[in-house]
């Protein structure tokens, strides 16, 4: 193993899934702003998921969509233009 490349700063992080409040406690490097008050009293640097064990279909068996940021809406708000050219182009060379 070589030396001197594993970073040092570890820390307690909670990380938390937003999709059904899990929360759970783990060691991390990751830089975050955000923090939170834990069960033990303790203020700890807080990490938000999307998604986690708890709500990830294949841990769950439960199949359910997830869009989060509304991913569906703008990929449809963006090539709405483009289809709206495309029927009108068709409608002209049709006549």
């Amino acid at each position: 193993m070589k030396a001197e490349i594993h970073p040092k700063d570890y820390r307690l992080v909670v990380f938390k899934d937003m999709s059904n409040e899990y929360a759970f406690l783990g060691k991390s490097t990751v830089a975050t702003k955000e923090t939170i008050q834990w069960e033990d009293g303790n203020e700890y640097p807080l990490v938000k998921l999307e998604i986690s064990s708890s709500s990830h279909p294949f841990f769950t068996g439960k199949v359910k969509l997830v869009d989060t940021a509304g991913r569906v809406d703008k990929f449809m708000n963006k090539y709405k233009k483009y289809s709206a050219e495309k029927k009108s182009t068709e409608e002209n060379s049709a006549e």
